[in-house]
């Protein structure tokens, strides 16, 4: 994997910052993988979960497009390898992408250990049976609150100190909001209760949002309002790339 190629391109340039985030020798994703997420989590235990979860080809591919679109729309410098790096959020889904995996094999025990371990190392607490689509930009991370009937589509651009959350009302199988392909849901987002954000719409920064939201809308303010058409979007083309 190319992505792997330039990780290591990157660390033998600089052998400091291998140092700094503890990063020993690797072969392939899996094995990196296991090792950075071990190794930001300070448990090396952890590493064999991740690496053995990563053998998985279909949920590298996955990761790697996250980290592709992160890179995108972040510009960050120095691409993929530097957002696998040093990005809390790019790593705070991968370690949920682990514990999801886990989850839908049975291993529920296992998943909540996982997740427990991600949500100190990167300050998120994501329930493991959410669903994250491909393509997540989660910009920052920190406080990103996910409910266990969480759904998050494609291509979907998230900042810090979101809540998907329940309103304590419904015991449903539907207790968490659907985020629709392409939203972007600006920091500190309040999401609540079993709504649907359509695709493409954003939700302003500080919305508390507890009814759906149209697809393309822009919703604004404490009670969310629609004012409008939505105004961002970092989706490149339509459809999943797998």
């Amino acid at each position: 994997m190319k992505l792997v190629d330039d990780v290591r391109a990157v660390l033998e340039a600089s052998p400091e910052v291998a140092e700094i985030l503890a990063l020993g020798p690797f072969e392939g994703f899996h094995d990196l993988a296991g090792n950075l997420l071990s190794s930001l989590c300070k448990a090396p235990a952890i590493r064999r979960a991740v690496t053995e979860a990563y053998r998985d080809k279909a949920l590298a591919k996955i990761t790697a497009f996250d980290i592709t679109e992160t890179a995108r729309r972040n510009f960050e410098p120095g691409g993929a390898a530097s957002a696998l790096l040093f990005s809390r959020g790019v790593q705070a889904i991968m370690g949920h992408r682990v514990a999801h995996k886990y989850w839908v094999e049975g291993d529920t025990t296992m998943a909540l250990a996982l997740k427990a371990a991600f949500g100190r190392a990167f300050s998120t607490d994501i329930h493991p049976a959410a669903q994250i689509g491909a393509g997540l930009w989660l910009d920052h991370g920190l406080g990103f609150v996910v409910g266990e009937t969480s759904i998050i589509e494609d291509d979907v651009s998230i900042w810090h100190n979101v809540t998907l959350g329940s309103t304590l009302t419904n015991s449903g199988p539907r207790r968490h909001p659907h985020i629709g392909t392409g939203a972007v849901i600006g920091a500190g987002a309040i999401l609540l209760g079993n709504i649907k954000i359509g695709a493409h719409a954003n939700v302003a920064a500080g919305a508390v949002v507890v009814q759906d939201v149209a697809q393309n809308a822009l919703v604004v303010g404490a009670k969310a309002t629609v004012r409008g058409d939505a105004k961002v979007s970092f989706v490149e083309r339509e459809g999943i790339r797998k």
